[in-house]
């Protein structure tokens, strides 16, 4: 836990560094703009799609960010609302956020939303079997789910905060990829913790391990509690320490938020902006 500590420390002493409008404003064309409520609608859903579809005209500066993500009945809305060329229509599914129930209903549900549009499908690890050492289950869930889903981007969401240490985290993380994940995810944003650098830290090293054994690349989403401009430059910086440049981009690097969309806007132009 030491040497973690120091890790983190090391990237909060040195975070000046990442906290420039450059990399401000390439964090958030990494975005995931997320609206998880119980009380979304399709007028809603719509509106916020719209938003994204103007946002070059007020901020031409900037490029929008890389995906929408709904729950998996809006998929279609997203899809048939969203003009701006190479957005992603994500949704999270799968029994979304506990992943109880029976592995049919998840299947389904997953096969749906690609069926009404969505690129992306974030699940979440069936915790339930993993907790109790069924791994094989867990297995056999994400690889049913990756053939279901196709072409479309698989994002395993790990829900690192229910994991009691990095072993746990690393045992998560490799299963995962192994099963075809494109992307693993440190949590819902349902349950606390949520995101944190140390998960982050543990999973970016399950990366480069994966990568050096496979060559094949794998994405990272920290998501849950990343609000500020700041917190998306510290998560930035573990992955560009870590990974390097080649994983700083909207194809190997994500983060799932609601805010931090307005909280790096606000940073960069130096004036309080609610746009999103």
């Amino acid at each position: 836990m030491e040497d973690f500590e120091k890790r983190i420390q090391a990237v909060h002493d040195n975070l000046s560094h990442w906290m420039t409008p450059e990399v401000l404003k390439a964090c958030l064309s990494m975005t995931d703009l997320t609206t998880l409520k119980s009380t979304d609608t399709y007028s809603s859903v719509r509106k916020l799609v719209g938003k994204v579809n103007d946002f070059q005209t007020h901020f031409p500066g900037y490029q929008p960010p890389a995906s929408i993500c709904v729950y998996p009945n809006f998929a279609r809305t997203v899809k048939e609302t969203l003009t701006v060329p190479g957005v992603h229509t994500t949704v999270v599914a799968g029994c979304f956020p506990a992943s109880q129930s029976f592995m049919e209903v998840k299947e389904l549900e997953c096969r749906m939303a690609v069926a009404e549009g969505a690129d992306e499908v974030d699940i979440v690890l069936a915790l339930n079997s993993f907790l109790d050492g069924d791994l094989s289950y867990c297995e056999k869930e994400i690889r049913s789910i990756r053939d279901i889903v196709g072409n479309a981007v698989l994002k395993v969401i790990l829900e690192t905060g229910a994991l009691a240490d990095a072993g746990r985290i690393r045992e998560a993380s490799f299963l995962a990829m192994e099963c075809g994940a494109d992307f693993i995810k440190t949590s819902t944003g349902k349950m606390e913790p949520a995101a944190t650098p140390f998960a982050a830290i543990v999973m970016c090293d399950c990366i480069k391990e994966y990568y050096g054994k496979t060559g094949r690349k794998v994405g990272f989403k920290p998501a849950g509690g990343i609000s500020t401009a700041k917190d998306a430059a510290a998560y930035y910086a573990i992955v560009d320490t870590i990974l390097g440049q080649e994983w700083l981009n909207p194809a190997l690097l994500r983060f799932g938020a609601s805010r931090v969309a307005n909280s790096i806007i606000s940073e960069v132009e130096k004036s309080s902006v609610i746009y999103f």
